[in-house]
């Protein structure tokens, strides 16, 4: 993609943002909407730049919690579905399990993490984890099982071992599954990390929400409001990029270079 096309895509975004915080700060004033209810995007950016500090540091603390989990769910899912793969067993329970885990509201089992895992930063972990989790799985799982069935008898006419296979045509295979499942597996580690907060939590933006709550401090609910979209926002454009540098053969990479190839510069 050429650099104009980037910069105009980029400046369209940053066009369409600042209107539409600038249609919000218009009704809230035109209509006289109390702060409580809603406050306007000036009030949000001065709570912002009145706590700095204070919401950096619970910014961490989420960003921590939701990176700590993510990063396990990435391990434990790829894990788990070379294991539903060359397991019958495998497939038959741990897929079952993960099915009926998945159907649990996890609001519901947040308060159990807390009972087994006390009100430190382990629960929010394990929540992430366990929201996480699922579509990593699916996702590594259907990758793994769509390689062409032609490459894998020449590999064992090659006499290549199950572990070769795996690791040189199985794996390579499913990396674009797994990065599709990371990018919706990031967004949910990040709710599982907020639930936690919500459920015990004396840090994180979770706890400055229900803090703001209790104070009916709109502003500040909105100031961390804004900081979790943010932050959603980075962290799935960072597996986006990411996916770029690792897979850039894939068909969905060549396809956005030859689309800006086309462009021209």
């Amino acid at each position: 993609m050429s650099f104009w096309r980037r910069s105009a895509e980029a400046w369209s975004i940053i066009l369409i943002v600042v209107l539409t915080l600038l249609c919000w700060e218009a009704a809230v004033r035109l209509f006289g909407i109390r702060s409580f209810i809603l406050p306007a995007p000036s009030a949000i950016i001065l709570e912002i730049m009145r706590t700095p500090k204070y919401l950096a540091f619970n910014g961490l603390y989420t960003l921590w919690s939701t990176l700590v989990g993510f990063g396990l769910a990435v391990v434990l899912g790829v894990v788990m579905a070379i294991g539903i793969v060359y397991s019958v067993v495998l497939e038959r329970t741990l897929y079952t399990w993960l099915v009926v885990l998945n159907s649990v509201p996890k609001v519901a089992l947040a308060p159990v993490f807390v009972m087994w895992l006390g009100v430190d930063i382990a629960p929010k972990i394990a929540i992430a984890l366990m929201i996480a989790i699922f579509s990593i799985v699916i996702d590594t799982v259907l990758g793994l099982r769509s390689v062409d069935p032609d490459m894998l008898n020449l590999a064992k006419s090659a006499r290549a071992s199950p572990l070769q296979i795996l690791i040189k045509i199985r794996l390579p295979n499913a990396l674009p599954s797994l990065f599709a499942g990371m990018k919706v597996g990031i967004a949910f580690a990040l709710v599982g990390a907020i639930v936690g907060e919500f459920v015990a939590g004396e840090s994180g933006l979770g706890a400055v929400i229900m803090q703001a709550q209790g104070a009916f401090d709109t502003a500040q609910a909105f100031a961390a409001i804004t900081i979790l979209g943010v932050m959603g926002t980075a962290l799935f454009y960072a597996v986006e990029v990411t996916e770029r540098f690792v897979v850039p053969w894939h068909t969905s990479q060549r396809t956005k270079t030859m689309a800006g190839a086309i462009d021209g510069p």
